[in-house]
């Protein structure tokens, strides 16, 4: 009987293999390791995400479970010691070097042609335990880490990630973030810094954030708006020459102040460096980084990233590193086979068959079955 691959082997065709293996040797991940190799880590952790292992023991078991399922696939059951300590020790740069190349391997493929890039940038916080102490203090009784993400709408996947402690402020890890020329980037209140917006204003990009309430706006324009909708103004002007301290500002360019009323009756003043395209677009393009809220939600609520297998900031970057990736090779294996289930739907199916012997493609499609009494109707049809 010809062998017929797991659902989880039809997702790791995916991984991009030979830079999995390259950054393996340039870190010299695998060096003095005897059983559990980076690949066979990466596959255990893997596993735990997509079918929602919430522990090291549930990783043990449901893999110890499945043992001869994973020949093929190239893993194997683990130790739970064994498992806890690679988590522990383990570089997070080879898992972290192939998140990036899978996020960019998943944009070329899902990206739909559009005009122009539009990129949303946020970050999610990540509660943790007491036991993270000692590198995730936040504050008295509250520990944490963050995630800092660019994040296409328009291919439903992101475009880079980075881990941090909870402390670390978001405009200091944009800062680090590559930025795309004459790309639109759409962000909150967490990346109010005059400079930034500067060099991003500098690299030819579109800006669509949020004014504070307190900062004043030297108006040199004011625009008409439609009398009874949600704009409530558009107006041309710029930012104060100084700021605290009495420094310059670096930011001297023009900007766009388009007032809005939301529908919990809120008037948000949007900003932007645009002032050619109109006030409705503007307020379009603010409200597209909901889809970015939508991500971090789905990501945490399906990966099962709420709840961490290590307490150590290496085992927590490991974790948050192999959801993003899970992430991913659901969206390209959703995308490979045209499925029409939703996003959620499709993991769900995916998570209940994920050691099954089927092709994903087949997961909607009921399993063959032999006919009844086969036994009888052979023997009827045998010769005397």
């Amino acid at each position: 009987m010809r062998h017929q691959n797991i659902v989880l082997h039809d997702l790791v065709k995916h991984v991009p293999w030979a830079r999995f293996e390259a950054l393996t040797k340039e870190h010299g991940a695998d060096d003095d390791v005897r059983r559990l190799t980076t690949k066979r880590h990466f596959l255990a952790m893997l596993y735990s995400q997509l079918a929602g292992a919430s522990s090291l023991r549930e990783i043990v078991v449901g893999l110890a479970s499945h043992s001869a399922r994973l020949y093929h696939l190239g893993g194997v059951a683990v130790k739970r010691s064994t498992l806890a300590e690679a988590n522990r020790r383990r570089t997070p740069a080879v898992f972290g070097g192939v998140l990036a190349a899978l996020m960019a391997q998943a944009h070329r493929g899902l990206r739909r042609a559009m005009a122009e890039s539009v990129y949303l940038i946020d970050a999610t916080v990540v509660p943790l335990n007491g036991l993270s102490a000692d590198w995730a203090h936040f504050s008295t009784g509250v520990c944490g880490a963050k995630a800092h993400v660019i994040y296409d709408p328009a291919a439903d996947c992101p475009l880079y990630a980075s881990v941090t402690t909870r402390a670390v402020n978001d405009i200091t890890a944009a800062q680090a973030m590559p930025i795309e020329p004459g790309a639109t980037y759409v962000f909150d209140l967490g990346y109010y810094d005059f400079a930034w917006w500067a060099a991003l204003h500098d690299a030819g990009c579109r800006i669509v954030t949020r004014f504070k309430s307190n900062t004043p706006l030297t108006v040199i324009e004011t625009r008409a708006v439609p009398a009874h909708g949600v704009i409530l103004s558009d107006r041309v002007g710029y930012l104060p020459k100084r700021q605290a301290s009495n420094r310059k500002n670096p930011f001297g360019a023009a900007l766009r102040e388009v007032r809005v009323r939301i529908e919990t009756g809120k008037v948000l003043r949007i900003l932007s460096n645009d002032l050619t395209a109109s006030a409705q677009e503007i307020a379009d393009l603010y409200k597209r980084r909901w889809a970015i809220e939508l991500f971090f939600r789905w990501v945490k609520q399906t990966l099962k990233i709420k709840k961490f297998v290590g307490t150590s900031e290496n085992a927590v970057r490991l974790q948050i590193t192999v959801a993003l990736i899970a992430f991913l090779l659901l969206r390209l294996a959703q995308a490979a086979q045209k499925s029409p289930l939703a996003p959620l739907s499709f993991a769900r199916l995916v998570r209940l068959n994920l050691m099954h012997r089927r092709r994903i493609d087949q997961l909607l499609q009921p399993e063959a079955r032999p006919p009844k009494n086969t036994a009888q109707i052979e023997f009827q049809w045998a010769p005397a």
